[in-house]
């Protein structure tokens, strides 16, 4: 599995990426690949605001659908719109193929995240 130095990982899977005043959030290798192939992916309408840990959207693949859930709180700035005719983008490079941008209301949720090896020890956990 591949995992990025330099962001942030949940347990439900998701990855966040700080840059300045906003944030990238897309699921992990890991999580890409226990789906197996995406066919459609649920995003937010950008304005909308939610709490850290809420479902913002869902995905499908051909075995499952899961929601995704945030993992700070903040507002929505805009949806991948490369996923929505190509969703499979995700299985390709789920760390390049971003699902949400957003504005992060406050960066001490980023503080209940896991760094990238204490994901990786915690993936060893799961399997």
């Amino acid at each position: 599995m591949k995992i990025v130095q330099g962001l942030f990982y949940t347990k439900s899977h998701e990855w966040i990426r700080v840059e300045d005043e906003e944030a990238f959030v897309g699921l992990t290798d890991y999580a890409q690949h226990e789906l197996g192939d995406i066919v459609f992916v649920d995003m937010p309408e950008p304005g909308e605001t939610f709490e850290a840990g809420d479902a913002f959207g869902a995905i499908e693949s051909v075995k499952a659908a899961s929601d995704i859930y945030i993992p700070v709180g903040g507002e929505i700035l805009e949806g991948n719109s490369a996923l929505e005719d190509s969703p499979e983008l995700i299985n390709e490079d789920p760390y390049e193929n971003w699902i949400i941008k957003m504005k992060i209301g406050d960066e001490k949720d980023l503080d209940a995240l896991m760094n990238a090896s204490k994901y990786e020890a915690y993936l060893e956990e799961v399997e």
